[in-house]
Formats: C-alpha cells, sequence, structure tokens
C-alpha cells in the first residue's frame, strides 16, 4: 500500500462514526460524579481547584469505559490516584525545565512501556501524562499543588464511590462475553449443517476465558449461572465438529447425515437459550422441539462408532450448560430444567467448572513489572512506542514553550493521546482528535460568543459536554474528541481563561502535536509486515505442538492428563489470534510485502486453520484413562513436534518445510498395522492423514505463494 492511500484510508478510519448501542445511565452516573465534585470545590477551594478536581473526575470515569474485566471501582481508585502523583510530582519539578522534561521524558516512557500490561494500563498511564500537562498550570505552590493532588484523587474516590451505590447491570461485561461464546458456538452449529468443514473464529471463547478470571472476593460475589457454562462450551466445540466432518464418519448424504443435522439444530437452539438466559439473567427457556430432538432414542439405531459416541458426548455437555444457565427462576421452572437434563445427560457426570484466577491489584504489579521488562528488547513494538512517544512529549512540549501562544501543553497532550503501538491507529486518531478539536472548539465558540456565560454557566456546560463524551465515545473518536474539546473550553473559561485565546491555542497546538505524531511513526516506525514470517512460524510451531499433544494422548490415555492439551491448546488460540491481527495491521501499512505475499499469506492460513481443526476433532475423541494404548501414536507426535518445530524456523528463514519425519512416522504405523494386524482407532489413524495432509498444503501454499512474489518484485 502506496502512502497516499494508507493516509487516505487512515483518515477516513479516524472521521468514520459508528452505530453503537448506547450506555445512558452508565454515562449519566459519570456525569453525576463529575458534576458532584465540581460542586464541592467550587462551593470549598473556588473555581480554579475545582477545575484540576474535574479534571480527575472526568479521567476517572473515562477509565471505567475502558475494556477491562478488573472492577470499575477498582480503575476508577487507580487512575484517580495516579493522576493526583502525577499531578503533584509534575508541579514541584515544573520550575526547573531541565528537570521537569528529564520527569516528563521518564514519565511518558513508562506509559508507552505500559501498553505491555494491555490496551487500558497503556490507555490509562497515557492519558495521566497528558492530563498532568494540564493539571501542573493551575497550582501556585506547593502547598496548592498538593491540594489540587488531594482533589483530583476526590475524583476518583467520587467515581469509584457511585459506581458501587449505584450499580448499572453488575457483571454485565461478563455476562456478554460468556453470552457471546454460546452464541458463536450456536451461529457454528447452524454452519455446519450446511457446511461440515466450517471454520470457528475461537476469539469470542478467549474473551470468555479473559472474562472468567476473578479475583478471590470476585470469585465469592459472582454469579451461579458464570460459573460452569463456559467450561462446557470449550469442550462443546470440538464435539460439533467431529460430529459434522464426514472424515468421522457420517455419510455426506443420507438418514444418518439428517440425524446430525437435527442434532446439530437443537444444539443451537439449547446454546441461543443458555446464552439468552446468561446475558440477562433470567431463567432458560427451553425450546421443546430441541428437547425432543435430543430425548428421542433414534440417535443409537442411525449412528455407530465415533459419530454415536460424539453425540452422547455432546448430549452431556448441553446438560451441562443448561445446568449453568439455569438461573434462579420458578419452581416449575426448575423442575423443567433438572427433568431435561436427567433425560440427555449421558452416563458421564457433570464435569467440575475450571477456575481461571486472575491477580490482585497489588500482585498484578510484579506481574506487570516482568511484562515491561520483557519488552526491552531490540525490536520490540512496546518498546519502539515508548521511545517515541516519551521523544514527541519532549519535543512538542519544548515546541510549545517557543511558539509565543502560551500554554504550551496542548502540543505534547495531543501527541502523548493520539499515539498506540500502531501505525493504522495513531495516523487516524490525529485525523480524528484534529477534526474533532476543530467542531468542539466552534460549537463551544458560538455558545461562549451567544451567552456569555459565568462560572456556574460554564461549569454546568462543562458537565454536559462530559455527559455527551461518555454517551457518545464508543460512536467514534472524533465524536468524541468534539465533546472533549468544548468540555476543556468551558472547564479553562471557569477558570478564568480567556476562551478566544483558548481556542487559537487549541486548534494550532492539537495540529502541531498530532503532526509530532505522525512524524514519529513514519521516521522510527514499528511495522508489523516484515514480522509476518515470524507470526507464521509462531502459529506453525503451536499449531503442531496442539496436533502432538493430542496424538500423544492416544498412545498413552493412562499416564498424561488432559492439561498439556489444554495449554497447548490455549498458546496455540493466541499464535493464531496474534498472526490474524498482524495481517490485519499489515493491511494498512504502506510498506511492501517481504518474502511473504497476500497470496501465500491466504494460502498457509487456510493450511493451518486446517491442521488445527484436524487436531479439535481428534481432540472430541480422547480416550479415557482406562482406554488401549495405541504405542504406534507415540512416534507420530515426536514426528510431529519436531517437524513444526523446524518447519516455523525454516518459515522465518524463508525456507519450505519439509514434513518427510511425519510422512516416515505414518508410513511405519502402517507397516506394524499390517505386520500385527490390529487396527488402530479410525479417529486417530484418520487424523493423522489429515495432519499430513494439512501440513503439505502449507508448503506448497508457501512454496507458490514466495515464488509468485519474488517474480514480482523482480518485475
Amino acid at each position: 500500500m502506496s502512502w497516499l492511500r494508507a493516509l487516505r484510508e487512515t483518515a477516513r478510519s479516524g472521521l468514520t462514526i459508528e452505530r453503537r448501542r448506547l450506555e445512558p445511565l452508565i454515562a449519566i452516573r459519570g456525569a453525576a460524579g463529575l458534576a458532584l465534585v465540581i460542586g464541592v470545590s467550587l462551593a470549598l477551594f473556588g473555581p480554579v481547584v475545582a477545575a484540576s478536581s474535574a479534571f480527575g473526575a472526568f479521567q476517572a470515569a473515562i477509565a471505567t469505559f475502558q475494556r477491562s474485566w478488573r472492577p470499575r471501582p477498582v480503575l476508577a481508585l487507580v487512575s484517580g490516584v495516579s493522576l493526583g502523583v502525577s499531578t503533584f510530582i509534575g508541579y514541584v519539578t515544573g520550575s526547573r525545565l531541565l528537570l521537569f522534561m528529564i520527569l516528563l521524558v521518564l514519565w511518558t516512557f513508562l506509559a508507552g512501556l505500559a501498553w505491555a500490561a494491555g490496551p487500558t494500563g497503556g490507555i490509562i498511564a497515557a492519558s495521566n501524562v497528558a492530563i498532568m500537562l494540564v493539571t501542573i498550570t493551575l497550582p501556585t505552590s506547593v502547598a496548592q499543588a498538593a491540594l489540587h493532588a488531594a482533589m483530583i484523587t476526590f475524583g476518583g474516590v467520587v467515581q469509584a464511590t457511585l459506581i458501587v451505590l449505584f450499580p448499572v447491570r453488575r457483571w454485565g461485561a461478563q455476562r456478554d462475553a460468556l453470552a457471546d461464546a454460546l452464541a458463536a458456538e450456536a451461529d457454528y452449529a447452524r454452519r455446519l449443517r450446511h457446511d461440515p468443514v466450517a471454520h470457528f473464529d475461537p476469539v469470542p471463547l478467549m474473551e470468555a476465558r479473559s472474562a472468567a478470571a476473578v479475583t478471590p472476593r470476585q470469585a465469592r460475589r459472582r454469579p451461579a449461572e458464570l460459573h460452569g457454562s463456559r467450561g462446557a462450551a470449550e469442550r462443546i466445540r470440538p464435539v460439533l465438529a467431529s460430529l459434522a466432518d464426514p472424515a468421522m464418519g457420517v455419510p455426506a448424504e443420507g438418514p444418518e447425515r439428517d440425524r446430525v443435522r437435527e442434532l446439530l439444530a437443537a444444539a443451537a437452539s439449547l446454546l441461543d437459550a443458555a446464552a439468552r438466559a446468561i446475558r440477562h439473567g433470567d431463567p432458560v427457556r427451553l425450546p421443546a422441539p430441541a428437547v425432543a430432538t435430543l430425548k428421542t432414542p433414534d440417535t443409537g439405531s442411525l449412528l455407530t462408532g465415533p459419530p454415536l459416541r460424539a453425540a452422547d458426548r455432546l448430549a452431556a455437555l448441553l446438560s451441562d450448560v443448561i445446568e449453568a444457565a439455569e438461573g434462579e427462576g420458578t419452581k416449575e421452572e426448575r423442575a423443567e430444567v433438572e427433568e431435561t437434563n436427567d433425560a440427555i445427560k449421558a452416563s458421564r457426570g457433570r464435569m467440575p467448572a475450571e477456575h481461571h484466577r486472575r491477580p490482585t491489584l497489588l500482585r498484578l504489579i510484579p506481574v506487570v513489572l516482568k511484562s515491561m521488562r520483557r519488552e526491552l528488547h531490540h525490536g520490540s513494538p512496546i518498546l519502539r512506542h515508548a521511545v517515541r512517544i516519551s521523544a514527541v512529549a519532549a519535543v512538542g512540549y519544548l515546541l510549545g514553550t517557543v511558539l509565543p501562544f502560551g500554554h504550551g501543553y496542548w502540543a505534547p497532550m495531543t501527541a502523548v493521546m493520539v499515539m498506540r503501538p500502531e501505525f493504522s491507529q495513531t495516523y487516524a486518531r490525529s485525523v480524528a482528535r484534529f477534526g474533532g478539536t476543530v467542531v468542539g472548539v466552534v460549537l463551544a465558540t458560538v455558545i461562549v460568543q451567544t451567552a456569555h456565560p459565568g462560572v456556574e454557566l460554564s461549569a454546568a456546560l462543562a458537565v454536559v459536554c462530559a455527559l455527551l463524551m461518555y454517551l457518545l465515545m464508543r460512536t467514534g473518536y472524533a465524536v468524541g474528541q468534539a465533546c472533549v474539546a468544548a468540555y476543556v473550553v468551558f472547564l479553562l473559561g471557569m477558570a478564568g481563561d480567556d476562551w478566544s485565546q483558548t481556542v487559537l491555542e487549541r486548534v494550532v497546538l492539537t495540529l502541531a502535536g498530532g503532526l509530532l505524531a505522525m512524524i514519529s511513526y513514519a521516521v522510527y516506525p514499528a511495522w508489523e509486515t516484515p514480522r509476518l514470517r515470524n507470526r507464521l512460524g509462531d502459529w506453525l510451531k503451536e499449531d503442531g505442538r496442539y496436533a502432538a499433544s493430542v496424538v500423544d494422548q492416544y498412545a498413552e490415555p493412562a499416564d498424561r492428563g488432559h492439561d498439556d492439551v489444554r495449554n497447548a491448546l490455549l498458546a496455540n488460540r493466541a499464535a493464531r489470534v496474534a498472526w490474524q491481527e498482524a495481517v490485519a495491521t499489515a493491511q494498512h501499512e504502506p510498506v511492501r510485502h517481504r518474502g511473504l505475499s497476500h497470496a501465500a499469506a491466504d494460502d498457509t492460513q487456510h493450511a493451518l486453520s486446517q491442521l488445527g481443526r484436524v487436531a479439535m476433532l481428534m481432540e472430541a475423541h480422547l480416550p479415557e484413562g482406562g482406554a488401549t494404548p495405541d504405542p504406534a501414536a507415540a512416534p507420530l507426535a515426536e514426528a510431529l513436534r519436531r517437524a513444526t518445530e523446524q518447519g516455523a524456523k525454516a518459515v522465518r528463514e524463508r525456507r519450505v518445510p519439509d514434513w518427510t519425519p511425519v510422512r516416515e512416522a505414518l508410513e511405519r504405523w502402517s507397516e506394524e498395522e499390517r505386520l500385527s494386524e490390529r487396527g488402530s482407532d479410525p479417529v486417530v489413524r484418520n487424523g493423522a492423514d489429515l495432519l499430513l495432509e494439512a501440513l503439505e498444503e502449507f508448503s506448497r501454499g508457501l512454496d507458490a505463494g514466495s515464488r509468485s512474489g519474488s517474480s514480482a518484485e523482480g518485475a
């Protein structure tokens, strides 16, 4: 993609306004907290302290809107306290330019590294640095700075208290994540009826797993319906795929296939019912036709072998999901659910719910520090972002100081707020912030010229702008920045700033800050395109590790637990998502593909998806501990593990992987079967052949795509 096209695409993305579900009650609660803080500060300390404390309450409310599974009061408190500390330290060093510049560079560098802990931590840290640049200009002494810092912290405490006193849809984010995972599996079951080899995006399951992580305090308060559904949902996915895939024994057409379609439709209906119940906290409303389908004894007369085994496991897992999602309900409703569970539950009992622990805030500190240390190496996108943001903050502050406008903090504040580790987000946000700032300043100017507001009216208008920002912030960054621009104009007007001077400063210095952010990425980029081969190699390695772990289970079912399969699956999912995100990011970068064409990326992605899907089919039929071992599976598992590790190295070195060890292991297995006249489990034997086919398809796609890419570059 050329630079001109990349700039055009990112500008369009930044100015896009989306239709999103609004959350008016949460927006009103945040605005009420802001109004309370401003009112108390005005009454006790005057408009200057009120403006400073308002920034704390404003930022604390924004922190609660971030995508995080931690309790919202905790986010508000962390934001308020950290901003208060930043303000005090910033003011103490602000009178000495050199000392303050050192602090600013260090603070922004750490804020950039905070992205290693996740987007929420990075956004809160960057916002604190940006707002600190404004708040340190308001105090006039160290004592005043301490008062301002205390009131900023008070703003965070107020927002946290309001969240506790007036909760809006407790556990709503966790409910939505789990419901989305169940709904995604319901959609998957429906697609399998028409496409037996349909692929499934694991992101909803990954989100649900992340949402299920709780601190010990949260574990004691979590609703019962959020306990066990996710674990059963994780196990349902491979069973659905195994039941539908013709390679597992069900013909493409005929009465067996019709029965499978009926079971898939019933599973989809029950999963949707569980998803609705969990999302809204209501009792499960079981669809009668789906229940009847699962109760009928016809399944045993039509299906045999692995398909029948998959059907029985599906019934048991659906029973677990329904029980977990049951909720309170009436006595009659609970009796209906229990009766249905007894009817469709197989001989296996309900599997215990998986407990996924989240560290408390204090125990999270060493985890975050360790994550930040891991990014301190050459080539890390997070480290490059930290270097860029700290350099731009320093240059922007010096530029604002030199320019004859005053209030030079607008330039570095803009740069810090718009910069992200990715190219497209940085450029899109830069355009959106400038456009939103112009609109917000113009609207605020018209209101000021028309109404000539005093202190109280300016405060009220600032609260209204904040309310609109909280309400509309998810519809687009430009919309939110228009509200923020007007909010700052009214708030600083309340503190005594000349609004007309603020208008000129905001427009010019916002433009300067956005340009600095964009230039910094062009000068010191962190392109994802050159790293595509590394991401592909990582996915190949983890895909092979997952397949090898599954095959190993057939070799030694009594000696191996399922934890190694589970861990390999989670690592495989993370590698797959990292690859998909890298491809999506690379599509918007003004960089030519280096050694991996678009065709090669598509073909190899399809092959690795197929490799993971086959391993998933085999996972659906993992033998129990007392099953007969299949020793021939062990050499294949070892060959898969080593060959994919070597294949990943070959991909990174721009070579085509060789799968001769896997092919030889399969040939030895076939020879042993012929000599011993003992057949292996058809699931693992057929699956092994499909694994080799997927690996060979990967090499063909990589080879063809690499040759076509080289030809295009040469031309």
